[in-house]
């Protein structure tokens, strides 16, 4: 690793502009933000992924190593990302720092606390539940209905005894009892403020407007009447600020925020990427899970709010994703079998035309992974080809910024290509049943939208309330197009399940919960915590 201030030199930052976090890692300050113009020319790339596997398809790696590759171009790239969680870090996936020749470093160091910015929202995010708790509790002078609480406490851990419970019991002493439970970190509120705001007073405005209960006669009760903004603030001071590294080919790096795509806008922060194209002519972002999830978020909201224009998404496609689509079974999916990997891209198709519908260019990166046959990768290249698809293959996990150099290139020359700006899916004023169906239609494939009976409760709040102009962000399963995890593949004639829609007042946008979707994972039989070790040097191992 270089000194991060050699990094920051390399896009025009000086020691000035930072706040050290050791010899590797820092923040940029808010004034240093704000002395940079807005560059036009700066093209921004969205990467983002077809329905991937329980293990992931690599979207990360392959962030990490476009931006190696763009560099190696003689183009002045940042990578724009979000910071892990614990949770997925100790259960299922492991680190989210990349992997081979193409990470983020410090690794270890970025995937275990980093610089703090999910135990300040976490303490920000509880302070707030504290003090609702603490006002109904002190005579409840907003006259606050228990029964109607919002806002769940959070904790950045996977830990499925955790989602419900009684608090307040105890006796007079401990407060009111009432039943609430845990969310996880990256589905906090708070966490989708703080990547949606670019300044402190847009932080506390948004914070103030966070909806966290109903009164008895269901008026609203917001931060603001609890007169806790100020504080809550506070507690992100440092956190909004966007953190520097660098990846193993010296690529700079700006990793902030870290909300899920299935139960959030599932993007790094407004403030990190604005930032990164005031600085670079290339952008590296990326969006969680498949291009059905983070990416059309990202489309509909994120840039949306931050005024921006992505030029090109890269659809990141694995061998082993097509053939897990085509019915492989996860055992298998190493034998090589290049007729399953074509019958497979039906899901692949699908996210490529999904694209087209934002009026934006697409390439698809093939990520090779060792396993994988040169008949495989030759099979899936031709018939994307004959399809009239953009593909290129990245082995950017062995080889690094060298091994994406046919997919750089070819992102240059779309991106070159972009002269119009993006499509939004959907206008904010419709009715907030034809945003939900549109995008269940035209992204997911849905046949229609069905209502639970809470849904249907939450839809007459949101237009009493006038939350209805908000956009909506659709919290569903990763595992498939459809609300379903079982449906692989291209699903058809499917309805989603609407449970309830949430309201995010603070972040404005609306949540509507699909499915089974669960906004606090449980571990897995065998978590990746059981592989990670410290030896007495305090070198730690394990982590993926």
């Amino acid at each position: 690793m270089k000194p991060i201030i050699e990094i920051a030199e390399s896009i025009g930052l000086t020691e000035d502009d930072l706040e050290f976090y050791g010899r590797y890692k820092a923040k940029v300050r808010m004034e240093s933000i704000r002395r940079f113009e807005k560059r036009s020319s700066s093209s921004l790339i969205l990467v983002s992924a077809m329905t991937p596997t329980p293990a992931g398809e690599g979207k990360t790696t392959v962030s990490i190593g476009l931006a190696q590759a763009l560099n190696r171009l003689g183009k002045k790239t940042i990578a724009a990302l979000r910071e892990p969680s614990l949770g997925p870090v100790f259960g299922i996936k492991g680190g989210a720092t990349g992997g081979g020749l193409s990470r983020l470093l410090p690794a270890d160091d970025i995937n275990l606390h980093f610089t703090n910015d999910f135990p300040a929202i976490e303490s920000a995010h509880n302070l707030l539940a504290a003090v609702l708790d603490n006002s109904i509790f002190h005579g409840n002078p907003l006259s606050i209905d228990p029964r109607k609480a919002m806002w769940r406490r959070v904790v950045d851990m996977n830990d499925r005894s955790l989602r419900n419970m009684v608090i307040g019991l105890g006796g007079a002493a401990s407060g009111v009892p009432r039943e609430t439970g845990f969310d996880i970190v990256p589905s906090s509120e708070i966490m989708a403020i703080l990547c949606l705001s670019r300044s402190y007073r847009e932080l506390k405005e948004k914070i103030s407007e966070i909806l966290v209960s109903l009164t008895y006669d269901n008026q609203p009760v917001r931060a603001g009447n609890l007169k806790i903004e100020g504080a809550v603030t506070a507690l992100l001071k440092h956190a909004l600020l966007p953190n520097l590294v660098q990846t193993t080919e010296g690529t700079p790096a700006i990793v902030h925020g870290g909300p899920f795509a299935n139960i959030a806008q599932g993007t790094n922060s407004i403030i990190g990427t604005d930032l990164a194209t005031r600085l670079a002519d290339f952008v590296v972002t990326e969006a969680g899970f498949g291009f059905d999830l983070g990416a059309e978020k990202f489309f509909d909201i994120v840039a949306r709010y931050g005024d921006l224009n992505p030029k090109v998404v890269v659809l990141v496609a694995t061998i082993r994703a097509l053939k897990y689509h085509a019915g492989i079974e996860r055992e298998d999916l190493i034998q090589p079998n290049p007729r399953v990997a074509v019958l497979g891209m039906a899901n692949l198709r699908k996210h490529y035309e999904n694209i087209g519908k934002f009026n934006t260019q697409c390439i698809i990166a093939l990520n090779r992974f060792a396993v994988d046959t040169d008949e495989e990768i030759e099979a899936v290249v031709a018939a994307a080809e004959d399809e009239g698809m953009n593909i290129a293959v990245a082995d950017i996990f062995r080889l690094g910024g060298e091994g994406g150099l046919e997919l750089a290139e070819k992102t240059v020359q779309l991106a070159g290509d972009a002269s119009e700006p993006y499509r939004p899916l959907y206008d904010w004023d419709r009715p907030v049943e034809d945003k939900i169906f549109t995008v269940a239609s035209e992204i997911y494939g849905a046949v229609s939208v069905d209502y639970q009976t809470q849904a249907k409760r939450d839809l007459d709040l949101i237009k009493t309330f006038g939350y209805d102009k908000l956009p909506v962000c659709i919290a569903k399963t990763q595992q498939s197009l459809s609300d379903n995890p079982a449906l692989l593949g291209l699903p058809s004639n499917f309805v989603v399940t609407v449970r309830e829609i949430k309201i995010a007042a603070g972040a404005g946008f609306l949540i509507p919960i699909t499915g089974e979707i669960l906004r606090m994972p449980g571990l897995a039989k065998v978590p990746a915590a059981y592989n990670i070790d410290i030896d007495d040097e305090g070198n730690i191992t394990g982590i993926s």
